[in-house]
């Protein structure tokens, strides 16, 4: 039997109150302890007060560190950026030199930096998993305009004019003062990934747009490994569930954002045709324009705010169809992977990782444009067997190929694969 690893997870998100990344880091902290590792996790706070706790959540010990954060545009990114970096580089240092650790591992944006200071300083491997955009693009989106529909092919100062201008309204000429120091900090960010032991990329896109956009990380050993989800809990939340509505119903799930393609669902669940009601779970800055928009069209849109996650996946569960409209790039969508290994049928925009989840008529629709979009809800909404045997598919490939106790096996050879000279 292989020795436990002593493991030390540090992440921006970490349940119970946490997004799809949070869920993600959760399931790897979990799938790692089944293996039989010790895992403790420093998850990063930012609010209204600093300071450091400790507590124990289902068994994993937990370290909050929180940084106070004022509310002042550009100070606030200095602070949750910058000075937190400094000041959690510290505190890490500081807890290796006290606790004996084998493999820090750093998950996220504000705390990928620091974690691979403190290793390097420590001499500790340090193995940084890459969720989104953010080592090469300042939104970590590559979106230079929430109404255009192509994504910013790299970012020069030329394009930082570009994406500045809409996301700070009438302040933009001021605003432009700002792209040297974003410059600054997107190069400060590659620096520190290419200088971590190994980098693992979540999808194909991310690997791709890392080697592209990224030289620095030229020499760095990168691994493709998806986010874990842990199959038999997901199945076990939702079997026993009743279905939370009578009849057919769409569903999406997720933020009402611009990026997340929430402009093309009212129009595409129109233009399908679709008479069943649109079940909205999630909330974010679009949701009244969204709200005013399906009453205009006389849509039976239903909008449910964000759930709880037993909540969530109950509608997710016994919904007709799933809609994904998203045309930002996304890395790798959770709901996708969670609808998929519950049998969900899914018409989903083709961006980022979506084909690392979605094989386009084999387990769900993918479509190139809106257009495309409307016509596979039609397909969907108006074809039963269709929608069973792409339900079928998506099941069996999803719980074979993102079950959380073949993702933290891989994770766990990264780690041996970093110890070993170290060990010779």
């Amino acid at each position: 039997m292989s020795v436990p690893l002593r493991v030390l997870i540090v992440t921006d998100s970490f349940p119970p109150n946490c997004g799809g990344s949070g869920w993600s880091t959760y399931e790897l902290t979990r799938g790692l302890r089944a293996r039989g590792h010790h895992v403790e996790v420093v998850r990063v706070r930012t609010g209204a007060r600093s300071g450091v706790s400790d507590e124990i959540y289902e068994g994993i010990p937990v370290t909050t560190f929180r940084k106070h954060a004022p509310t002042t545009p550009v100070i606030r990114n200095i602070v949750k950026n910058e000075r937190l970096w400094n000041e959690l580089a510290d505190y890490l240092r500081g807890r290796l030199d006290e606790t004996p650790v084998d493999i820090v591992h750093a998950q996220h944006v504000m705390t990928t930096v620091p974690a691979i200071r403190a290793g390097r300083a420590a001499g500790i491997p340090v193995v940084a998993t890459v969720r989104d955009y953010w080592p090469v693009c300042y939104w970590s989106d590559l979106i230079y305009d929430p109404a255009a529909a192509d994504l910013c092919p790299r970012c020069t100062p030329g394009m930082m004019t570009r994406c500045v201008r809409p996301r700070s309204g009438r302040a933009w000429p001021a605003a432009l003062a700002i792209i040297p120091y974003m410059r600054a900090n997107l190069r400060a960010k590659r620096h520190a990934l290419a200088r971590a032991d190994a980098v693992i990329a979540v999808s194909s896109a991310i690997a791709r747009d890392l080697r592209t956009r990224a030289p620095e990380l030229a020499t760095t050993q990168m691994y493709t490994v998806p986010n874990p989800v842990e199959m038999t809990g997901l199945i076990d939340v939702c079997d026993h569930v009743a279905p939370p509505m009578d009849g057919p119903y769409v569903l999406y799930a997720g933020k009402l954002a611009m990026n997340k393609g929430t402009q093309f669902l009212l129009p595409a669940i129109e233009r399908a045709g679709i008479t069943w009601p649109l079940v909205i779970v999630g909330d974010g800055p679009e949701r009244r324009a969204l709200e005013a928009d399906a009453r205009t069209r006389g849509l039976d849109a239903r909008f449910l705010g964000w759930l709880p996650r037993q909540d969530a996946l109950a509608w997710m569960r016994h919904a007709t169809m799933l809609a994904f409209p998203s045309y930002g790039p996304e890395s790798l969508s959770r709901v996708l992977i969670e609808a998929s290994a519950l049998g969900v049928p899914i018409a989903a925009m083709d961006t980022g990782g979506t084909r690392d989840i979605v094989t386009a008529d084999v387990t769900g629709l993918v479509a190139a444009d809106p257009a495309g979009f409307a016509a596979d809800l039609a397909r969907l909404a108006n074809d039963e067997v269709l929608r069973a045997t792409l339900g079928r598919a998506a099941l069996a490939d999803a719980r074979t190929r993102f079950d959380a106790g073949a993702i933290c096996a891989r994770v766990e050879l990264i780690y041996r694969a970093l110890l070993l000279p170290r060990a010779a």
